[in-house]
């Protein structure tokens, strides 16, 4: 089945440059030139992946992800003006899956986009795998992509799930930042990029409100690890 792809942005001349590429890439693509419509036709359930710029009139790209709630399950692609750091971070504590600079190679955006696919394609796998892991009061249930920290209902964002598959399906050993973002995003880890931090700072959020200790230790240096507790469940 086409993959759908939803370019929210108000540059219309670009969004006319990457529906061409993307539709001789097998693509199919629907624009929205402001935040507001763009919300809305987030909504539709045809819609595959996100690509979202931050500036744009009516609603900018954070206002977009506020209104999502970080509660969406497609996958969402920032785009961000080049070097603002602050934007990135943002865009990732609000939810989104992963960030990509302007102005950017529409190589390396093909490369994010098939990378994005290719993660949801394992997650379909894992789903006729075991169908629950629980570890230390938190379970994954596969088949739903459902997370709950003792018995309460946790929303995760798709990036921030399958981190957390991987902590736990390695519980009690070290998950090094490189391998969760080739992993889970696809992708080789720069320098100084944060958005592994992130991810894992949302996670931690998120359970947090759950329970009184950390599940997640952060090895300096070296990556981290989800913590057994007082025992395996």
């Amino acid at each position: 089945m086409t993959k759908h792809i939803l370019i929210i942005d108000d540059d219309i001349e670009l969004t006319e440059l990457l529906t061409e590429f993307l539709s001789a890439e097998g693509y199919k693509t629907s624009c929205c030139h402001d935040g507001a419509s763009g919300l809305a036709k987030a909504f539709d359930d045809n819609i595959d992946l996100i690509l979202l710029d931050v500036m744009m009139p009516k609603l900018n790209g954070f206002d977009v992800l506020k209104a999502l709630g970080g509660h969406h399950s497609t996958p969402i692609l920032m785009l961000t003006a080049k070097g603002d750091d602050a934007d990135r971070i943002l865009g990732l504590e609000l939810g989104a899956d992963d960030y990509l600079a302007k102005p950017f190679h529409h190589k390396e955006l093909l490369a994010r986009i098939n990378a994005i696919f290719r993660r949801i394609d394992i997650v379909q796998e894992l789903k006729n795998q075991t169908s629950q892991l629980t570890i230390n009061g938190v379970s994954l249930e596969n088949a739903t992509r459902s997370v709950f920290c003792h018995e309460q209902p946790v929303e995760l964002t798709g990036t921030e799930y399958e981190m957390l598959h991987l902590l736990i399906s390695n519980h009690s050993s070290i998950i090094s930042k490189d391998q969760l973002s080739e992993q889970v995003l696809g992708r080789k880890l720069s320098p100084f990029d944060r958005s592994i931090d992130m991810h894992v700072s949302n996670i931690r959020r998120k359970l947090g409100q759950y329970s009184d200790t950390d599940k997640i230790k952060t090895v300096r240096g070296a990556g981290y690890i989800f913590l057994e507790g007082n025992g395996i469940d």
